[in-house]
């Protein structure tokens, strides 16, 4: 393992626990599936277009979803959505 790299593994781990919280809030507050989606999107566009990634994989998803019309955007966050559920419910 490359130890220069550690700091960006933790960075990620960190952020991915951040949306984590914010899918877990709106679930609680009783957000559908659906809505939950819709903000991500928002989200990811307003990343996007004024947020520089602070690691590679942030800077792969912004490139995505620079890329990605409407419907590969929302695909995209369901994926994201469900990345971090996975992990939060394996804990």
């Amino acid at each position: 393992m490359d130890l220069k790299n550690i700091d960006i593994i933790e960075d990620w781990d960190k952020w991915k626990k951040t949306l984590s919280k914010a899918v877990s809030i709106g679930e609680n507050v009783g957000l559908s599936h659906e809505n939950v989606k819709n903000l991500g999107v928002k989200v990811g566009e307003f990343l996007a277009s004024n947020v520089d990634p602070e690691n590679h994989e942030q800077r792969v998803l912004k490139e995505l979803f620079d890329v990605g019309n409407k419907q590969e955007k929302e695909a995209l966050t369901s994926m994201i959505i469900k990345m971090v559920q996975e992990d939060r419910d394996r804990k």
